[in-house]
């Protein structure tokens, strides 16, 4: 061998031991960046007429296992999805409370109960009265804080969906940006393994949302499809549109207009079910809750509030009170109308005439709400047949708390018992979701960078370099002496 070539072998050793020395750097940095993948260096030798001329550097490579990768990518929108549900039950649950806390649904119903039943024995006691007067109220006002919260968790949904929109679009925006530069420089340098980075963590963040499918183009460009088959990139980002509505109220609902659907390039598409285009993600999870979860939750608690304001009504317990007249619970003060039932437990309140701070006097609890003047102090009739009325067992006329006759507790117990039974269900679902991502992120980090295993490598450049720049020495050392001679 030549001493020309020889300087050319140590020189092109001492550049690939230079480029790996950067790459370890690099990786030993990053160590803890997220969605950094480890890189590394695709050496060959290099040939000059048949004969080995030293080594050549071909580029650098990321290391991603791509299944792995979609596997988590899956689970990680499995998780959102059932995430946003549990979060709305757990929600709920804090606004109907369990049935052993205090100022609980189940608990004020049974206070409201057994108010009645000591005013029966004592009607003529005007403190036993005004109980019976504030536990009605108070079961009325956890009933509007109910209902009210509901809607409450209706208008986060849609404000979450519409900024869960802004970032997809963004997300989709900035990844077509990246297409467009990584076809420009597609090179061994560094620069094209971080734009790559880059772009898979913001198709990270758009997975979470909705689930993905990920399709290679030429030199280094992707196109991104929705696992339900809707085009989010090729050449172009796909747009999508969704108008947030602020307040929602309990008739406001997707079907009839009043709520915004999404649109995908002014396209309307489905939201919820599994044939949706977006199904399976964080959005479509939203989606859910808005339109599917508390509207159902919503009926249910209307439909409570329906039986509560019908047990005191005609023909029933008060024989003072004509067809058409409002009993003790009222509609705003109205009488019930079973065509208006959407929102009701949000409207409910206490007769005025049983109220004295609006003019109103409690002795009508006894005596009748439509009573003219107070009757004999120890008539406990109408009280004793409120008794009645909350315990006999009327069928429900709408809701998902089943078709079996109850009491005004079983409606209140099937309420909270529904309510507790989707988030312990939900609970699991996230459980199982979450550890599935869990174990799969791990297998993802365990092909990351490994400190111990890089400055392993860092020691064998280092003794490279050092055998390829002996090489130099010697051959300048043989160079001096030639020209001595």
């Amino acid at each position: 061998m030549s001493i020309s070539a020889s300087l050319s072998n140590a020189l092109s050793g001492l550049t690939a031991a230079s480029r790996a020395a950067e790459l370890v750097s690099s990786n030993i940095s990053n160590a803890m960046t997220e969605g950094y993948a480890r890189r590394e260096l695709n050496l060959s030798a290099r040939f000059t007429g048949g004969i080995g001329a030293g080594v050549q550097v071909d580029g650098v490579t990321r290391i991603v296992d791509e299944v792995t990768l979609r596997e988590r990518r899956l689970a990680e929108a499995d998780a959102g999805l059932v995430r946003a549900g549990a979060d709305f039950y757990d929600d709920l649950m804090r606004l109907v409370g369990e049935p052993s806390e205090t100022g609980s649904l189940t608990e004020v119903q049974a206070d409201f109960e057994a108010s009645l039943i000591e005013a029966v024995s004592r009607p003529e006691s005007e403190t036993r009265l005004a109980d019976v007067l504030t536990t009605a109220q108070a079961f009325a006002g956890k009933l509007n804080v109910i209902g009210d919260g509901i809607q409450g968790l209706r208008e986060d949904a849609d404000r979450s969906i519409a900024a869960e929109v802004d970032r997809l679009n963004a997300s989709l925006t900035r990844i077509a940006d990246l297409n467009e530069q990584i076809l420009r420089s597609r090179t061994t340098d560094a620069g094209y393994s971080n734009l790559l980075d880059q772009r898979q963590n913001l198709i990270d963040d758009i997975s979470a949302l909705v689930p993905i499918r990920q399709l290679p183009r030429e030199n280094g460009t992707i196109a991104l499809y929705t696992m339900g088959g809707a085009l989010l990139l090729d050449a172009t980002p796909a747009t999508f549109g969704f108008q947030a509505t602020a307040p929602i109220t309990a008739d406001m609902t997707l079907a009839s207009g009043a709520l915004s659907g999404l649109t995908i390039n002014g396209e309307p598409v489905a939201t919820t079910g599994p044939n949706a285009p977006v199904a399976g993600g964080r959005l479509a999870g939203l989606f859910q809750v808005r339109d599917v979860l508390a509207s159902g939750v919503q009926r249910n608690i209307d439909e409570v509030a329906r039986d509560l304001v019908s047990r005191f009504e005609a023909p029933g317990p008060d024989p003072t009170l004509a067809p058409g007249d409002p009993g003790l619970f009222t509609d705003a003060g109205a009488a019930l109308d079973i065509a208006d039932i959407d929102g009701l437990s949000s409207r409910l309140t206490v007769s005025a005439l049983v109220d004295p701070a609006v003019g109103g006097a409690p002795w009508r609890l006894r005596d009748g709400l439509g009573a003219a003047a107070p009757g004999p102090v120890g008539n406990g009739a109408i009280l004793a047949a409120y008794v009645d009325s909350v315990g006999a067992a009327n069928a429900p006329l709408g809701g998902s708390i089943g078709t079996a006759a109850r009491s005004l507790s079983g409606f209140v117990s099937s309420m909270t018992s529904a309510v507790g039974q989707s988030l312990s269900t939900l609970g699991s679902q996230l459980s199982f979701a979450t550890a599935r991502f869990d174990g799969l992120r791990a297998r993802e980090l365990s092909l990351g960078v490994d400190t111990d295993q890089e400055m392993q490598k860092l020691l064998l450049i280092e003794r490279a370099y050092a055998a390829n720049a002996r090489v130099v020495q010697t051959v300048d050392e043989m160079i001096e002496q030639l020209i001595g001679l």
